[in-house]
């Protein structure tokens, strides 16, 4: 069964993350860019790390993709506004992209094995696992993280208040 979630997780993030470049209009690009970050967050899941793949669905498919939709939205790009390119800069670009996927390739040769070497627990990404670590082993750098995290929105609130007299 997780095999086959697997593959259909991957066969769906690799088409829409194909069709975010293949779009024209920019957004449905951003809409299956959105598409794509569900699959990835699927595959944490697959992974047993569901902290992760909420995080992700939060931070990137919530708030970053809204933002994307707005700034898109705000700019209204229209065909007739968008400088064509033209076929030596389109040349050097897909030259650019094979040399980048072949150095990413070199580097990654050898590496299949690399899982097979150290099992991993069972309970490794769960949300319980990671409290329990962050409360009793990292206790102290979390608190000091949220006093850090309070101070700078108290900055924040005192920086944009307007003075009064």
């Amino acid at each position: 069964m997780t095999l086959n979630a697997f593959y259909f997780l991957s066969f769906l993030a690799i088409m829409s993350a194909i069709m975010v470049v293949l779009s024209k209009n920019p957004v449905y690009s951003v809409l299956y860019l959105i598409i794509t970050f569900f699959c990835i967050a699927g595959h944490y899941t697959l992974m047993n790390a569901q902290f992760l793949a909420i995080v992700h669905i939060i931070v990137y498919a919530g708030a970053i993709m809204v933002l994307f939709l707005y700034v898109i939205m705000l700019l209204n790009l229209n065909k007739e506004s968008e400088p064509h390119k033209s076929n030596i800069l389109k040349f050097a670009a897909t030259i650019c992209a094979g040399l980048i996927m072949l150095v990413l390739i070199g580097s990654l040769k050898g590496t299949e094995n690399m899982l097979a070497q150290q099992p991993a627990a069972a309970d490794i990404g769960l949300v319980k696992t990671l409290g329990k670590v962050m409360f009793t082993e990292f206790l102290l750098p979390f608190e000091i993280t949220s006093v850090l995290l309070l101070a700078a929105m108290v900055g924040a609130v005192m920086l944009g208040k307007p003075e009064s007299r």
